[in-house]
């Protein structure tokens, strides 16, 4: 809609903000007058029409099999778009048209904002299954034709109130039409189904809404006073209503089609599974976040227990190995304590990534530079607990063995994303020192060092990618993984 508007007519940004707000309510205009809408607009030279916006209903019939956004109309041609745009008003006249064999009936509404009028509705009713209309029926007519006074006139839709429509109740999720005082006149069987859920036991119509529905909800003091406001219409507003183990969903719609308020709509809808299922999710979700918390405090306490261990061995080997054992567990560790601050099962590993490396690095405090370049992005937690314990391993074996006698040097890890999802994403992987390299004859992937075990058993094996270390130039060693970024069931 922004790109015709700005390119086909005269109409400003704020005009068009209004256009977006009627759209945005216009699903509710549709459902109630069992009809299609097109929203047409005056070109720029002010001798055509292009529609901009298009909407079938929920509750009956479309009268337009084919999509209507962007076709263009010369002035003339449609007498009904004419009289409304030139004489602001909502224009009825006229025989029904017929469309492959179907009769329609066309009326066009003004659409106006601070006393102009931007452009013209067309309402298209499908004729086909016209029969005497029921009491729901008539009372759906009724407020369309209530809300359509208000376009015309320009107090609908309600300035600073856009409404998600995928979240709010729908016509078809319940109905209850108010007259001025907040008394029921009309409620539609869903909706009185869900005022049941709440534990009503009688009718609807008759009675008071607003203390009606606060009876039915727990007290909450100053609340109740609000509630009853807005059960009762008097404001455009959305709420959730809990009582007797059900929540329904709440929207008044006050009806002002001459300027004075004469009722008001009320849409409802029993969200008691959905509010249910939520709440499951949320207890779920902080299960798995305290599971995730309660491992890594007893992988810290199991670390803790290793070093000192190894601060009472007396042979260096066996220290040595205990201290690899303490910084394996913690990166497993690392990643455990990220999960749990997370909502899902997936981590950004560039902070698991220089946690791992700021915990390698105290091998040779001051001597040795590492640094990450580059991002490894979000990946699944399946991927992130092994691959930290490969980058552990890595940069364990570079720390140890590429600088001897304490030398200075750098250790580099350099992460490459890939592909455009996550099934066909690839990372590439490269940790490059600039020690001593590798010596003659050395085969990384024979070699008997447990840390290269370790690395090649989770490349291949866990994580379905390649390992290789190889010589760089002009000195120093270069390993490279190539590995899918998620998991490989």
């Amino acid at each position: 809609m922004n790109d015709l508007v700005r390119q086909h007519t005269a109409l400003g940004e704020t005009d068009l903000e209004w256009l977006h707000l009627l759209v945005s309510e216009w699903q509710l205009l549709s459902d109630l007058s069992f009809a299609d809408l097109v929203l047409w607009v005056p070109t720029l030279d002010g001798t055509r029409y292009v529609s901009v916006a298009q909407m079938r209903p929920n509750t009956g019939p479309t009268s337009y099999q084919d999509d209507m956004v962007g076709h263009l109309v010369p002035r003339g041609r449609r007498p009904l778009l004419d009289a409304a745009l030139d004489e602001g008003r909502i224009v009825r006249e006229g025989d029904p048209e017929w469309r492959e064999e179907v009769p329609v009936r066309v009326e066009s509404i003004p659409v106006r904002r601070e006393g102009r009028v931007l452009g013209v509705i067309a309402r298209n009713t499908n004729l086909l299954t016209v029969r005497t209309p029921s009491r729901l029926e008539l009372t759906y007519l009724q407020s369309a034709s209530d809300l359509a006074q208000m376009i015309a006139a320009g107090s609908f839709p309600f300035p600073g109130q856009q409404v998600d429509m995928d979240a709010s109740p729908r016509v078809g999720d319940g109905l209850i039409r108010l007259d001025a005082d907040g008394v029921v006149t009309y409620a539609s069987p869903n909706a009185l189904s869900a005022y049941h859920r709440l534990g009503l036991a009688s009718d609807l119509v008759g009675q008071d809404l607003g203390a009606t529905t606060a009876e039915l909800a727990p007290s909450r003091g100053p609340v109740d006073e609000a509630l009853v406001k807005l059960a009762s219409g008097w404001a455009p507003r959305e709420t959730e209503v809990e009582g007797n183990g059900g929540v329904i969903q709440l929207r008044a719609i006050p009806l002002k089609p001459k300027g004075t308020r004469i009722g008001s709509l009320v849409l409802c809808r029993d969200v008691t599974e959905l509010r249910r299922r939520e709440r499951e999710l949320i207890t779920k979700d902080a299960t798995i976040r305290e599971i995730h918390h309660r491992v890594k405090n007893n992988l810290q306490t199991v670390a803790a227990l290793l070093r000192l261990q190894a601060r009472r061995m007396d042979s260096p080997q066996g220290r040595e190995a205990l201290n690899e054992a303490v910084r394996r567990v913690g990166s497993i560790a690392i990643v455990h304590e990220t999960l749990s601050q997370n909502l899902d099962e997936r981590v950004e590993f560039d902070e698991i990534a220089d946690r791992v490396i700021a915990m390698v690095s105290e091998i040779s405090p001051g001597k040795v530079d590492c640094r990450r370049t580059g991002r490894f992005g979000i990946l699944d937690a399946e991927v992130a607990t092994p691959l930290s314990m490969v980058l552990t391993e890595i940069l364990q074996n570079a720390l140890e063995h590429a600088f001897p006698q304490g030398e200075r040097g750098t250790v580099e890890v350099a992460a490459l994303r890939s592909g455009t999802g996550r099934k066909d994403g690839r990372l590439l992987i490269t940790v490059l020192d600039d020690g001593d390299g590798l010596p003659e004859g050395f085969d990384p992937q024979r070699a008997g060092n447990l840390g290269l075990q370790i690395v090649r058993t989770l490349v291949e094996g866990e994580l379905g990618g390649t390992f290789d270390m190889v010589r760089a130039e002009p000195r120093g060693t270069k390993v490279v993984l190539d590995l899918p970024s998620s998991p490989q069931k």
